[in-house]
């Protein structure tokens, strides 16, 4: 099987690693996080690189790409830290493009693509613990359209977005409906994340929605799925970074007169963080493939990557941390920021605990060696 990527793939890899380096500095990011978490001038010039615009098609302005070329932008994006979230804005063309009706295609596509309108999911609710088939949220129709009655939490950049993608229930099942931050009855509380990044709770009371789909529930585990994918992915380049970063500390760091790298305890600790980058990378790899498989195939396959992924995000950022010594848990270290970012990730879109359940559930009575 040839796993090398396209060259189209490649200079995409290339244009998103250029903007990082030379665009995106942890100096601009510690300001970007000063100033409160997000900044829509970096948003908008990821959105300038096409990268907003990869699951939207040719025919709403967008570039007409998939899973992999989504994977290979947030690999980049997660190494340098990037805040701005562009899962959301992968989530929001996908979902749109695939279960609303055309006018909302029509009429959201072209501004997700073009960066002008940053849509996010807003389906977290405290009673949930990630379970997707739980809402609390109610719509009921009016004879201008939908209203909501919801509270979401940890909504990325909920304060800052333009609109919301929100699961409410309708006649005793989940569907997924558009709403406006603009639109009466929003409102948002913003606060700082882990990580440095912004995150809302959203509170919507009577607001005015547009329907996406009746089949909500559905429409919503692809939103997630694809969210989980892009979150395997940027965690890879987190952690490739990170590993980078311990890497030449161990060859520059000097004790008893000799760089520590020569220290075979060392040494193993190091390999040990490589060969778990490289499961990641393999399940991300996977992730991404299966995006568009058969919804019951799909959603295992997630549920597996992103286990693995959990796994190897906690070993990779504990293990930097602990081969810096102290320096590696102060805010001026750029080490410290990379733990607290796969801290962050780890719990994002399902932690590994809930995960580990979603592919115990979902094995088959074939499973195992002696099938």
């Amino acid at each position: 099987m040839n796993f090398d990527f396209t060259d189209d793939q490649q200079q995409l890899r290339d244009a998103v690693r250029k903007w990082v380096d030379k665009g995106y500095s942890f100096e601009r990011r510690r300001a970007t996080v000063k100033a409160g978490g997000f900044s829509r001038d970096a948003f908008n010039e990821m959105a300038e690189l096409g990268l907003c615009g990869l699951y939207v098609p040719d025919s709403h302005d967008g570039m007409g790409m998939g899973p992999v070329e989504g994977m290979v932008a947030m690999e980049e994006l997660g190494r340098g830290l990037v805040l701005e979230p562009l899962a959301q804005s992968l989530i929001a063309g996908a979902v749109l493009n695939g279960y609303a009706p055309s006018s909302v295609k029509s009429d959201w596509l072209p501004r997700v693509a073009s960066g002008a309108a940053l849509v996010v999911l807003a389906y977290q609710e405290r009673a949930a613990r990630y379970r997707l088939d739980r809402c609390a949220a109610t719509a009921s129709q009016t004879s201008a359209g939908w209203s909501l009655v919801a509270a979401k939490s940890i909504v990325p950049a909920g304060a800052q977005a333009d609109a919301f993608i929100v699961p409410a229930m309708v006649d005793g099942q989940i569907a997924l409906f558009l709403v406006e931050r603009a639109a009466s009855g929003v409102s948002t509380h913003g606060y700082g994340t882990q990580d440095g990044s912004r995150a809302a709770e959203l509170s919507l009371q009577e607001a005015s929605a547009t329907l996406v789909t009746l089949d909500g529930l559905t429409a919503l585990e692809h939103a997630v799925d694809i969210g989980i994918a892009a979150t395997c992915a940027e965690a890879v380049g987190v952690m490739d970074k990170a590993l980078a970063i311990t890497a030449e500390y161990l060859n520059t760091r000097k004790q008893f007169g000799v760089v520590i790298s020569s220290f075979q305890a060392l040494r193993h600790r190091a390999a040990d963080m490589k060969m778990q980058l490289e499961l990641a990378r393999s399940m991300s790899y996977y992730a991404a493939l299966k995006l568009n498989a058969p919804a019951p195939e799909r959603r295992a396959a997630l549920a597996r990557a992103k286990y693995q992924l959990g796994n190897s995000m906690r070993f990779v950022g504990q293990q930097a941390v602990q081969l810096h010594g102290g320096i590696g848990v102060t805010d001026e270290y750029i080490v410290s920021h990379y733990f607290k970012k796969l801290t962050q990730l780890e719990m994002t879109f399902g932690d590994s605990l809930h995960h580990l359940g979603e592919v115990s559930s979902r094995m088959q009575d074939t499973a195992g060696v002696f099938a």
